[in-house]
């Protein structure tokens, strides 16, 4: 399972770190690097609703796969988004799914925020299934 993988690279890469002050560097950096989201996404439709800063977030089925685009006017959440997305776009809907959420634990990653920020990455993670359990429901359908 290809996004198992991805999770296991994440966790080696945040243990890499001896301080949350790096990680959260990293993080940020992360979200210095998210692919420029298209504006045509940037719409009241397209917000996660729950976050404090503005967090847009948009999915695409191809071949099968979701890939999402997204982004934030927040640079920590930008890199929070980002690292969503490094686990979960390009995944099938069955993956996202079934893949759960400890990873976010096992690199400390919602310990270390801020409960408005804790509040905003479980609605972004539950945004993602939303969207995933929405793409499953057109593959089933013959729709993609």
């Amino acid at each position: 399972m290809e996004i198992t993988n991805r999770i296991e690279t994440l966790k080696e890469e945040f243990n890499g770190f001896s301080s949350w002050e790096d990680r959260y560097a990293h993080i940020i950096k992360m979200g210095k690097e998210l692919s420029d989201f298209p504006e045509e996404y940037r719409l009241e439709d397209n917000k996660v609703r729950g976050c404090q800063s503005q967090v847009w977030l948009f999915p695409e089925l191809k071949e099968g796969k979701v890939l999402f685009y997204a982004d934030s006017d927040a640079s920590i959440v930008k890199g929070i988004i980002s690292l969503l997305l490094k686990v979960y776009s390009n995944s099938t809907p069955d993956e996202i799914l079934g893949v759960g959420t400890e990873w976010i634990d096992d690199i400390g990653l919602r310990q270390h925020l801020s409960m408005s920020r804790a509040n905003g990455l479980s609605s972004m993670l539950k945004q993602i299934s939303m969207y995933a359990l929405a793409m499953q429901a057109k593959i089933k359908m013959g729709l993609s």
